[in-house]
């Protein structure tokens, strides 16, 4: 199973090969991956070093049908009873728990479910991520949005009825740049009520920056909190760079922004763990930023261009039930997101128990939403996608379908003064 991720240099276009020669004389190339690289900023916390610890610790053999009935019965759920619930043992009560979370999103969130689309603009990237479409070795139609193709990209979603957008790039700080990024958010002022990130990290005052250009909040995804894991998967890049890429979340804040999320990439390492390490991470961070906005994703792997051999690795949808409803009974308060990943029937039914927000109209390509909401062939090139998506469900249609659910779909709550 492990061999699957290793990129086959034979086969390699030479476009790649290049690349390949190129990197592996950088400094980052199989480096220490739990060293910074001199242009990362190092902030004093102990959130890490508190996360890793439960993590490594927990043996969720050892947990029993008993401690998983103390964890339902008590009142607020404590990280004993989080790691109760994400137990093996506690499948057969999957049933109590989601009627458990079910109480707690009702008595946090009411029936509301809240909607954003996102919009890839760039999927150049410059790492070695052996399981991602972007992977800079695969030998995809690469592409950059100019400022005018983002503009109308954006006027496309927003004529939609979209009020919150989520910008993606690659991680390439070299084809995307802080600043082109902080120009997209500046455009994304003309649109939208809410505008999140999902980029490559960065320092605080970067961070500061975008937030300042129109940036609300930044959602950055660990992919896995075992390091031992990590590093066999993130070969080379910034990103190979473990310990830089957990405090992104906390540089956020400190840097001004309003909210941060929290995710692994469910299916790349034990997901026991890796679902108790993104809930403590969230958790710490939460206790020591109460202002702030805390949310959790749930993404599975999902299969990638040029490596269709890549699925979910011992997560199905019972498992991602189980783990949605541990972080909702665990971090009452908390967003949680269910991207469209998943299926349209699973995404209806989660709704109603623990999720509070959802994608609809959902392109990971580039440059393609108006052919892809509207229907017309755009002059615009368009850019690979990272990976599949399962629910391709429109906004108006999302909207209609949650609304017969007897939820309340809401496209943006803020008062902005």
């Amino acid at each position: 199973m492990e061999n699957q991720f290793f990129v086959d240099s034979e086969h390699l276009p030479a476009q790649a090969l290049e690349r390949k020669h190129h990197l592996e004389t950088e400094p980052s190339f199989r480096s220490n991956h739990m060293e910074y690289l001199p242009d990362m900023e190092q902030i004093s916390s102990d959130i890490r070093s508190k996360v890793l610890s439960q993590m490594n610790a927990y043996d969720y053999l050892r947990y029993t049908k008993k401690d998983v009935e103390a964890a339902l019965e008590h009142e607020t759920c404590s990280i004993e009873d989080l790691k109760a619930l994400l137990s093996p043992a506690a499948e057969p009560y999957l049933e109590e728990m989601a009627e458990r979370a079910r109480l707690e999103t009702g008595r946090h969130f009411g029936n509301t479910v809240y909607l954003f689309t996102p919009l890839y603009i760039a999927n150049y990237c410059e790492n070695y991520c052996v399981y991602c479409g972007f992977n800079c070795y695969n030998h995809i139609h690469r592409m950059i949005l100019t400022p005018e193709q983002i503009e109308h990209e954006m006027k496309v979603i927003a004529d939609s009825g979209m009020e919150e957008i989520l910008i993606l790039t690659g991680e390439s700080r070299a084809k995307s740049n802080v600043q082109y990024i902080g120009e997209a958010c500046k455009l994304a002022r003309k649109y939208f009520r809410m505008t999140g990130l999902e980029i490559y990290p960065l320092n605080t005052d970067e961070y500061r920056y975008l937030h300042d250009c129109g940036a609300d909040y930044v959602t950055v995804f660990q992919e896995t909190y075992d390091t031992d894991k990590y590093e066999t998967l993130h070969l080379s890049g910034h990103k190979r760079v473990w310990p830089y890429r957990f405090d992104s979340q906390e540089r956020a804040l400190m840097g001004g922004m309003r909210g941060v999320a929290f995710s692994a990439l469910l299916g790349l390492s034990d997901f026991h763990k890796d679902a108790l390490a993104t809930a403590l991470h969230a958790y710490y961070l939460q206790k020591k930023y109460p202002h702030a906005e805390i949310s959790l994703s749930c993404p599975r792997l999902r299969p990638i261009i040029h490596n269709q051999k890549i699925h979910p690795l011992d997560v199905g949808e019972k498992q991602l039930c189980q783990i949605i409803c541990a972080y909702r009974i665990f971090l009452p308060f908390a967003g949680i997101t269910v991207s469209s990943r998943e299926s349209a029937s699973f995404r209806n039914g989660i709704v109603k128990i623990a999720a509070t927000k959802i994608s609809a109209g959902v392109s990971t390509g580039i440059g393609d939403h108006e052919s892809k909401y509207t229907g017309k062939e755009n002059d615009t090139a368009q850019g690979d996608e990272q990976f599949e998506i399962d629910d391709s469900r429109s906004l108006e249609t999302m909207y209609r379908d949650i609304s017969k659910e007897g939820l309340q779909p809401v496209l943006n709550d803020y008062l902005y003064v």
